[in-house]
Formats: C-alpha cells, structure tokens, sequence
C-alpha cells in the first residue's frame, strides 16, 4: 500500500486524535483528582486547626479557674489588682470580668416579687450610661417577665424564657448591637440575687445604687480604691462615702464575688475561634463553669 495514499493519511490523522483525546482525558481526570485532593487536604487543615483549638480554648479556660482559685485561697478581698484581672496573652486572648462589679439583672426580682428598690437602681443606672427610659422599661419587663411571680398568693407562671446572658435582650425594641456593648460594662445577668462588689465596680453602678451618691463624688471614691485604698469591708465603704445619712444595712455593696465572665480567643492561621463562659467561684469550691458558647 501507497504510505501516502488518502487512506493512510487519514488513519495516522484518526490515530493522532485518538491520542490526543485519551491524553486529554487523563488530564482531566488527573486534574479532578488532584482537586479532590487539594480539597482533602484543606478539609484535614481546617480539622486540624478546629481541634487545635479547641484545646487551646480548653486550657485557657482551666487556666482561668486556676487563677480565680488561686486568688480566692490569698485573699478573701475581690479586688482589680489582683493576677485574674490581667489580660491573658499568649495563644489564648483572654480576659477574666468581675459580673458583680455591675448590675445584675437578677435583683429586679426577689422571691417572687418585683424588687420596687432594685427597679429605681436599674433605672438610674440606665439614665446614667444614656438608655432611653422607654427601653430600660422594656427591659425592665422582659426581666420580670422570666421569672415566676407571685400576685396575692397566687404564683403566675413566666411569660418568657429566663434569661442566660445580655445577648438574650436583643430582641426588645430599641436594643440594638450598639446599645448591648454599651450595657455590657455595667450590667450582667446572672443565675442567682447578688450584691456589687465595691472594689471593682464603676462609678456609675455605685451611684446608681448608692442613691445619695452622685457621680462626681462616685468617681473620686473609685479613684481613690483604684490607687491602692481598696475597701476591706462594707462598714468601711459606707465610712468612706462620708454621707452620715447613709446606714450602713441599707447599702448593698460588698467586698468580694463569686461570679466572673470570661471572654476570650483562639487564631490559628486565617481562623478566629471565640470562647465566653460563666464561672462560678463558692468560697470553699474551685469555680465551675455554668455555661460556655463557642464561636467562629
């Protein structure tokens, strides 16, 4: 046969496309698992780096009971000097928050009643940081709203879910992302009635509950305990207010606390991996932690 016949032309042309089109194939298929590959392995990081952590939120975490612990067996005294209230740095971001050092929500009601005392407090407070009286008062009835109540000797069953942090305020009218960080640093909510803890509260919360106290004297009482002259017992804080009309069983003010927040995080590589909890810290207990929320 003619090598260069027509026929034999077409076979080598057919032969070269068939060629061509396998090698293509395989280049696909190459590719795809190539792809598949990549995507396996980025998936095996990302893991990785969840469970990593993960860890590392988990130790930040203990690490914060032990310097709550640690504190409390030193001193009896809550006070903003003291190892916990350092920021953490390192792998885990953190910082530890005294939730008595504000007002806790909780006291607008006791056993069972609406607490008229505690209502004035909390309304002070809020015209003190700039909350619109018409959404403290929201507030203030979504507060007693999620709790039993009882009303001429007949219980009446909550109306809303009992409240676990301020995040859950957020669906009342007027408070918004901006209004709940504002809150944050004078208001916590917490699962039992507390008192506020003198040493390491603001001067707003102080006047807001010292109700003879104004602000300007509030701030040079905090100056004052924040140079170094912390308050070593109530008695000694209500001296200090030097307001003669105030008695010492009406000021519900103390000196140490149980409850702290912490709130902290994780980077690894391009992820961020948030940690917030509650601890409770008894006198004779090492604290325990009564919710954590973790967050990308």
């Amino acid at each position: 046969m003619n090598r260069h016949s027509p026929a034999a032309a077409k076979q080598r042309g057919m032969a070269i496309i068939s060629a061509l089109l396998i090698a293509a194939v395989v280049a696909v298929l190459a590719g795809a698992m190539l792809t598949r590959q990549g995507v396996f392995t980025r998936s095996l990081e990302a893991e990785q780096s969840r469970i990593q952590a993960q860890w590392l939120l988990q130790g930040g975490l203990e690490y914060s009971r032990q310097l709550l612990w640690e504190a409390r067996q030193k001193d009896v005294l809550t006070r903003l000097d003291q190892p916990w209230a350092r920021a953490q740095g390192g792998a885990f971001e953190a910082r530890l928050v005294d939730e008595q050092g504000k007002f806790n929500l909780r006291n607008l009601v006791n056993r069972q009643q609406p607490d008229t005392e505690q209502l004035q407090h909390f309304e002070r407070l809020c015209g003190l940081i700039g909350v619109d009286p018409a959404v403290s008062r929201r507030i203030s009835q979504r507060v007693l709203g999620s709790y039993d109540q009882r009303i001429n000797d007949v219980v009446v069953p909550a109306r809303y879910p009992m409240l676990r942090s301020l995040e859950d305020l957020a669906g009342i009218e007027g408070v918004d992302p901006a209004l709940l960080r504002r809150l944050q640093g004078f208001i916590s909510v917490l699962p039992a009635n507390t008192w506020v803890n003198g040493n390491t509260a603001s001067a707003e919360v102080l006047s807001a509950v010292v109700p003879a106290l104004s602000v300007s004297q509030a701030q040079a009482l905090v100056a004052e305990r924040d140079s170094g002259r912390w308050f070593i017992n109530r008695g000694d804080f209500v001296n200090r207010l030097r307001l003669p009309q105030v008695a010492v069983e009406s000021v519900q003010v103390g000196i140490t606390s149980e409850w702290f927040g912490l709130h902290g995080q994780v980077r690894r590589e391009q992820r961020r991996v948030t940690l917030d909890a509650l601890l409770h810290r008894p006198e004779d207990r090492q604290p325990q932690v009564i919710w954590s929320r973790v967050g990308v």
